[in-house]
């Protein structure tokens, strides 16, 4: 009995044997396929939009309204600043606009006077004429009456004379017209003058009131925000990096850094399949969208220079950036930027 019972177990033994040899044999026979077809590295990160909130005004923190890693929309509002002060200046500007325009006010008044009196001095301006033509005449008529001995001499230099004062007050009344013209283009050089104060000052109570719309700070677009790192009360400055916010509006993207003896046949808008190390049974879909101009060292910060004499080949990584397009957007979200995935592109050459 005993006998028969190992030899029924040596049969099971072998027959689970060949099956694990069988196994162990597809799964080679796979692996040997997707080598020589397929091209895969985990060399890769998921990447998205990572921009800093910025502050474009300092002051003190009024009011925080989000918490960390939370989900926003675009236009919440992310914080507020103390705008007292910039209030405060933007009223002072507008004091000042009201005064340049009652000083406006009292140039035009003062305009409008002397107006009235050029015009007085104009007409009296043309009765001077008028004498002075009178005068003329009525020289001309006794230098003709002397001649005849009809006149006496004396006569004709009082009529001499009396043109002379009518000459003189002719001149002295445009020399007051011609004061009066110039007294109305200084007044209107000082509303000129005023006129561009006033312009100025506009110009800056807009930006002062933009100024005032920048202390209330808005999500710029749908996404998620960072880690907290500021609190209410506390002084910040303009520019100062507030916050950072993954934009959800933009699609994600994975940088694979294959080998550059792998990427011979690659070209634009090849499938890829991403298998993030958080999801092993989703794949994600996506499509080859650039290629980086250079391998990852050629960018770093020291460049590798082999021209010591101690010269060690070394496989150099090329970044491919990958548009991931699938499965759905709902899946999408679930890759987390800076996520570790493996990356796998047919290679259309093989």
């Amino acid at each position: 009995m005993n006998l028969e019972i190992k030899k029924k177990l040596a049969k099971a033994t072998t027959f689970l044997a060949w099956i694990l040899v069988v196994i162990v044999f597809i799964w080679f026979g796979i692996k040997l396929f997707t080598v020589i077809k397929y091209e895969s590295t985990n060399d890769a990160q998921v990447n998205a939009y990572i921009n800093p909130i910025i502050s474009r005004v300092g002051g003190y923190v009024d009011t925080i309204y989000f918490t960390d890693f939370q989900e926003v929309k675009k236009g919440d509002t992310l914080f507020v600043i103390d705008n007292r002060e910039y209030i405060t200046e933007a009223n002072e500007v507008e004091a000042d606009m009201a005064k340049q325009n009652a000083s406006l006010g009292v140039l035009e008044s003062q305009t409008n006077t002397l107006l009235q009196q050029a015009n007085e001095v104009k007409s009296s301006l043309e009765a001077k004429k008028a004498e002075v033509w009178k005068q003329e005449l009525e020289l001309q008529r006794y230098q003709e009456l002397f001649e005849r001995k009809s006149a006496t001499a004396q006569q004709l230099e009082k009529v001499k004379a009396q043109l002379l004062v009518s000459q003189s007050n002719l001149n002295q009344t445009e020399l007051q017209y011609k004061a009066a013209l110039s007294k109305i283009n200084d007044v209107k050089a000082s509303q000129k003058v005023i006129s561009a104060e006033k312009n100025r000052l506009n110009q800056i109570h807009q930006r002062k009131n933009i100024d005032i719309g920048y202390t209330v700070i808005t999500a710029p677009y749908n996404g998620r925000l960072g880690k907290r790192s500021i609190e209410e009360g506390q002084m910040i400055k303009m520019g100062d990096h507030l916050a950072y916010m993954v934009n959800d509006d933009t699609p994600k993207w994975v940088i694979a850094n294959f080998k550059e003896t792998q990427i011979a046949q690659f070209k634009i808008n090849d499938r890829v399949v991403v298998v993030a190390d958080a999801f092993p049974d989703i794949e994600f879909t996506g499509k080859i969208i650039a290629f980086a101009p250079g391998t990852g060292s050629s960018f770093s910060l020291l460049a590798p220079d082999n021209a010591t004499g101690n010269f060690v080949k070394i496989v150099q990584r090329i970044p491919v950036k990958i548009e991931l397009t699938g499965p759905d957007a709902q899946t999408l979200q679930m890759l987390k930027t800076g996520m570790n995935v493996e990356v796998t592109v047919k290679s259309n050459g093989k």
